[in-house]
């Protein structure tokens, strides 16, 4: 069974982060997952934790700089 093309843009390491797994914290706070995909990057356990000191120290701002 092929697979779909989302299913396909959210595995695919070469495609930037599509713009609906981004979250600003207008909808709900920014997690440290935000924070990961904001920079253009997958998720892993390392990141993840680089971005909850991140938030920790610089509360939601440290977001801003990777977003437009």
């Amino acid at each position: 069974m092929p697979e779909s093309a989302e299913t396909n843009e959210e595995t695919n390491a070469d495609l930037p982060t599509p713009d609906r797994l981004l979250h600003t914290g207008g909808e709900r706070p920014i997690d440290p997952e935000d924070l990961v995909r904001a920079r253009g990057l997958e998720p892993t356990p390392e990141r993840i934790e680089w971005a909850r000191k991140q938030l920790e120290q610089e509360g939601p701002a440290a977001v801003e700089r990777y977003l437009p």
